[in-house]
C-alpha cells in the first residue's frame, strides 16, 4: 500500500480525538479504523504497532500545535521586549486551547507515560527537544527570561491549561490577564 500523508495525518488525527475522548484504553488500531471511517487494518498498515503509533500521535501533536506562519511572519524583526515575549506566551496559550482536543490527548498520553515507560520515553524527547527549541528561540529573538525562565513559563502554562480545560479556577479572568501576569511576575525586571 502506499502510504499518503494526508491519510497518515486523518489517521493520527481520529488517534488524538480518541485519547481526547476516550483516553488511553481506547486507543485502538480498530478504533481509529473506525473514527476515521477507513477499512479496517488501515491504521495497523501506517502504525505497525502501539509504540509507532504513540511516537506518530506525538509528532502529530507537535505540528497542530505549532506557531502559524503567518504569527510568525508579523512578529519577525519586531524590538525583543516584555510586551513581545507576553505575545508569544499568549499565542502558545490560544494555540493550546484553541486545539482542546489536541491539548486533551496530550495530557492522556502524559497520565498515561506514569503507566508505562515507552510512552514516558517518547514524550521526554519530544518534551527536551520543544524545550530546547523554546529556549534557542527566546535566545536567537533577543526576548527577555534565561532558560529558567522559559522552564517557569512552561510550568505555569501548562497549569493554565489544566485549570481551563477542567473548570477555571477563576473563570472572570482573561488568558490575556493571566498570561500578562506571568510574564510580569516571573520575568525578570527589564533593565532602564
Amino acid at each position: 500500500m502506499v502510504r499518503n500523508i494526508d491519510r497518515r495525518n486523518a489517521l493520527a488525527d481520529a488517534g488524538l480525538g480518541i485519547l481526547a475522548e476516550q483516553g488511553a484504553r481506547g486507543l485502538t488500531h480498530r478504533a481509529i479504523d473506525g473514527r476515521a471511517g477507513v477499512p479496517v487494518g488501515t491504521a495497523s498498515n501506517y502504525f505497525r504497532n502501539r509504540d509507532a503509533l504513540i511516537a506518530s500521535l506525538v509528532e502529530r501533536i507537535g505540528e497542530r500545535l505549532a506557531p502559524t506562519p503567518e504569527f510568525l511572519a508579523a512578529h519577525e524583526g519586531k524590538e525583543p521586549s516584555r510586551e513581545l515575549f507576553t505575545e508569544y506566551l499568549a499565542d502558545i496559550a490560544y494555540r493550546l486551547l484553541d486545539n482542546r482536543e489536541v491539548t486533551i490527548a496530550l495530557f492522556e498520553l502524559r497520565l498515561e507515560s506514569l503507566r508505562r515507560p515507552e510512552i514516558a520515553a517518547v514524550l521526554q524527547e519530544w518534551k527536551r527537544a520543544g524545550f530546547e527549541g523554546d529556549v534557542e528561540f527566546n535566545h536567537a529573538a533577543g526576548l527577555p527570561g534565561d532558560r529558567r525562565d522559559i522552564a517557569l513559563f512552561h510550568y505555569a502554562i501548562e497549569g493554565l491549561l489544566f485549570d481551563r480545560l477542567t473548570g477555571p479556577l477563576m473563570p472572570e479572568a482573561s488568558v490575556d490577564d493571566i498570561v500578562s501576569d506571568f510574564a510580569a511576575r516571573l520575568l525578570p525586571p527589564e533593565s532602564p
